[in-house]
């Protein structure tokens, strides 16, 4: 079916992307911020996936990996299991920190089970609404779009970053 497809095609980019900005960094690289109000790769990388785990785990009407895989444990992060990183202050994004292996493991889950989820939509799913409380309301195709967009945006910052933090010795 070609828009499941072409939404898989896009998610299998992302992962290039993220796989790319995880490639070999250390943990210096990982928290490496441009200046003191920027967002590290560590951040972007789990931001990114966390948002993706969120929205469409609400969709598919089924648990966070973050918490039922135990990812949250993992991580140990000091913020509530819930937070996606949206609206931190620059102090929390610091609060960020991780492996590569352990941001890129919780990526893959919630990309494996995203790829996993998408060939089972019928074109109607798509115009199903998702999200009644704005105006228009959310379909099912426009979340999709949405988080992926998203999940580009940052996992583009994350690279970028990454090229200012070997510029910079990293």
């Amino acid at each position: 079916m070609l828009p499941s497809y072409l939404i898989a095609e896009s998610f299998g980019r992302l992962r290039e992307v993220v796989h790319s900005a995880l490639k070999d960094a250390d943990a210096d690289l990982l928290i490496f911020r441009p200046d003191p109000e920027a967002n590290s790769i560590a951040w972007l990388i789990w931001h990114l996936t966390r948002v993706q785990d969120d929205h469409l785990s609400e969709i598919m009407n089924d648990d966070q990996l973050w918490v039922s895989d135990g990812h949250a444990d993992r991580f140990a992060l000091p913020f509530d299991r819930s937070d996606t990183g949206y609206g931190q202050t620059a102090e929390e994004v610091g609060q960020v920190r991780a492996d590569a292996s352990l941001l890129a493991g919780y990526f893959d889950a919630v990309h494996s089970r995203t790829i996993a989820w998408l060939p089972t939509l019928v074109p109607a799913d798509y115009s199903r609404i998702v999200d009644p409380r704005w105006t228009p309301p959310v379909t099912l195709a426009v979340r999709l779009v949405s988080v992926l967009a998203d999940d580009l945006e940052h996992a583009g910052q994350a690279a970028y970053v990454r090229g200012l933090a070997e510029r910079a010795g990293h």
